[in-house]
């Protein structure tokens, strides 16, 4: 399983919205392309192992995992003792 740093990401509507739900994450690979997937194909690649994600935060890696609310899955950061909300802060993807 290979692990990516997400770096952007891109919002259903307004980026600042706390509840616009992310439609795509994004990074860059270590030979400085690009690369972005769908939330839903971000989630199936947690659940079968293919993907690991993480964000960084004051240089600290903080893991993205899989909940659920309502019955939706959604891309979220393990808890930790950062606020605001680590993957919803990102800047959007280009």
């Amino acid at each position: 399983m290979s692990r990516h740093r997400i770096t952007c990401i891109t919002k259903r509507g307004d980026h600042y919205n706390a509840h616009e739900r992310i439609s795509s994450v994004g990074g860059v690979n270590a030979d400085n392309t690009s690369w972005s997937l769908t939330e839903d194909k971000a989630i199936k690649s947690i659940e079968d192992r293919t993907y690991e994600f993480y964000v960084s935060v004051n240089g600290k890696a903080v893991d993205v995992v899989v909940a659920t609310h309502n019955n939706r899955k959604y891309l979220k950061t393990t808890a930790d003792s950062y606020s605001p909300n680590n993957l919803l802060n990102l800047q959007d993807c280009p």
